[in-house]
């Protein structure tokens, strides 16, 4: 495997791992619905499994992200029909008021920092 195919697939790898995690899942329940072994979900995770196409697009459609979003030929920002901000949404409506404040606060001091660090 050359260099860029292994940053390649340790990318996607991340974007597995960020992807289950959103949609909150187990890597144990991944594996009883695609009918794999927890370890080869961890595998696909870290990098060291390659990932057949049906399983990328298996995965997709469970995490309710693209298969484009999952290879990284999107960007990183997220735009306005990104899927997650659904699931987002969807978590945010089930905060108490007060939890849902504070989190904003926090979101408040992100966007802040990220300001500072970039000079703007």
């Amino acid at each position: 495997m050359t260099d860029q195919e292994s940053v390649k697939r340790g990318q996607i790898a991340e974007r597995l791992k960020e992807a289950r995690r959103l949609a909150g899942l187990s890597q144990g329940h991944v594996a009883r619905i695609l009918g794999l072994h927890r370890p080869s979900v961890s595998e696909m995770e870290a990098g060291n499994r390659r990932v057949s196409a049906e399983e990328l697009a298996k995965l997709a459609s469970l995490y309710d992200v693209s298969v484009a979003w999952l290879l990284r030929e999107v960007p990183d920002t997220v735009e306005a029909e990104d899927p997650r901000l659904e699931l987002a949404a969807r978590e945010l409506s089930k905060l108490k008021p007060e939890d849902l404040q504070r989190l904003l606060k926090l979101l408040a001091v992100m966007r802040d920092e990220k300001d500072e660090g970039s000079g703007g």
